[in-house]
């Protein structure tokens, strides 16, 4: 949530990696060329690559962009889409969740996230060549085909579909009106779909000289942060596909392995390690932070708590928060100094274009020193009622932000202790908030796998992040004079 901006909703076809809720749907022949891209395909990428960046956070800078736009360049002329690397533009986004995405005209991109979470170059090829793969196959155009071009899910938006969706009338609505709010985007692929970029993306590899067993070693990675990640959400079950930022890798794992064969070749993995030391990893402090159940943003000023048993997703627009009892995100609108307004302009925002949705009552609160005003109204969705409240904040008398929260109904009380926790944040408070970074370290005689968690700039899980981190397994152990990373302060 960098700075809270009101961004256009994108539609365009995105081809990710981390794509949810695959529906069953032939994918097709793999098709040994590419036809190349065309004058409308370029039209389409040039015209949503401003708010593709904006969306996600914008392109990280420096060094470790200049090698993954290289490495992407290099693996995506494989494809035949275009014959130079001039035909594509490979772009490294500032987000700090696991993702990869394509669109059509030669746009490549790759979270800093996903890169710091690889191992070596060749994985870094196999993700992006998957990703290529998905344009070269056409698949966004198949699914526009079968009337599902605007079948976007993110992870609050897919939370309150448990909740809401499968009623056409508001309910629905409401739930698009969270949706927006996430940085997760991803326009859903079938399972064979998967399948196929994930062979296309083999054969870039193998083509380019690269070890083809990349893409299953990086999916094995992903499968084992997603594990990583349900359990410090405190989920007893993994987490449900469409609201993880990378669905279900581990069971393209063995397919993978099963197409790369017994081929090798290269993964440069050193080079790699050299050329991504010093990434930021994690949330951008400029876009907030998550610090377990704590919210903080240094830039404006504020923190919050969410509820016990609750996790939270950051964005470029809003910050999510999802919970097993209810789902719910923070943001901003224009303000103009009326709070009343502003709440009502808030549920208006929720119900969409030809729908009404208004609080039954208003009250005026103050939390922690700061005006507030909340209301909550009742819908009925599905042959069940929730309650939807908008709680708001008067920050400074043109700036405001507001929770939007859903949950059934007579259990909007939930929330009630992370509207409470809302509070301003000091000067000092918030010059302490400092980024993560990854360092590459040498491991040295004596070090072993617990020594060197302890120095990973966490206070839980340490040696469970430092493994799926470095594709460690349980009881793989480290060696003097081997590369791994880190992550500091």
């Amino acid at each position: 949530m960098p700075n809270f901006k009101q961004t256009a909703f994108i539609s365009t076809a995105i081809a990710s990696l981390a794509l949810s809720g695959c529906t069953a749907m032939g994918g097709g022949a793999i098709p040994s060329t590419s036809a190349p891209i065309t004058s409308n395909e370029a039209q389409q990428g040039a015209e949503a690559h401003p708010q593709f960046l904006q969306e996600f956070g914008g392109s990280y800078q420096g060094p470790q962009a200049a090698y993954v736009e290289q490495v992407g360049k290099n693996i995506a002329v494989q494809s035949g889409l275009g014959n130079a690397r001039e035909s594509f533009t490979v772009t490294l986004l500032n987000s700090s969740v696991n993702n990869a995405f394509a669109i059509p005209g030669g746009y490549v991109y790759a979270t800093r996230q996903l890169v710091g979470l690889m191992n070596n170059e060749a994985e870094l090829a196999g993700v992006l060549g998957h990703e290529v793969g998905h344009v070269a196959a056409r698949h966004s155009q198949r699914r526009q085909s079968t009337a599902q071009q605007n079948s976007i899910i993110g992870a609050a938006g897919a939370i309150l579909s448990g909740i809401l969706l499968g009623d056409s009338g508001l309910g629905e609505t409401v739930s698009r009106g969270f949706l927006q709010g996430s940085q997760l985007l991803t326009l859903k692929f079938s399972r064979s779909q998967e399948l196929q970029a994930d062979e296309l993306g083999i054969q870039y590899l193998n083509k380019a000289g690269y070890d083809p067993r990349a893409m299953a070693t990086v999916l094995q990675s992903l499968a084992a942060q997603n594990a990583l990640d349900s359990s410090l959400q405190g989920n007893n079950a993994s987490v449900p596909e469409w609201a993880s930022t990378h669905p279900d890798p581990a069971s393209r794992v063995q397919s993978a392995f099963a197409k790369a064969g017994q081929a090798s070749g290269t993964t440069n993995r050193d080079t790699f390690l050299t050329r991504i030391d010093g990434m930021m990893y994690g949330d951008d402090p400029s876009q907030g932070v998550i610090e377990g159940r704590q919210y903080l943003h240094p830039e404006f000023r504020l923190a919050f708590t969410a509820p016990s048993g609750f996790y939270m997703v950051n964005g470029s627009r809003a910050v999510s928060i999802n919970g097993e009892s209810g789902s719910g995100q923070l943001s901003t609108a224009p303000y103009s100094g009326n709070l009343d307004s502003y709440v009502r302009t808030a549920f208006s925002a929720l119900a969409g274009s030809g729908q009404a949705l208004a609080p039954a009552s208003m009250q005026r609160n103050t939390v922690n020193g700061i005006p507030a005003m909340y209301g909550t109204a009742r819908v009925t969705s599905g042959g069940s009622q929730v309650d939807v409240t908008v709680f708001a904040y008067e920050f400074s008398r043109s700036q405001a932000f507001h929770f939007a929260t859903i949950a059934p109904a007579g259990r909007a009380a939930t929330f009630t202790p992370m509207y409470n926790s809302m509070r301003r944040i000091s000067a000092s408070e918030a010059a302490a908030v400092v980024p993560r970074r990854i360092d590459v370290i040498t491991v040295r005689p004596g070090d072993t796998v617990r020594t060197l968690a302890n120095r990973m700039a966490y206070t839980t899980a340490q040696e469970q992040r430092l493994r799926v981190l470095n594709g460690l397994g349980s009881s793989d152990v480290v060696t003097a004079g081997q590369k791994v990373k880190l992550v500091v302060k």
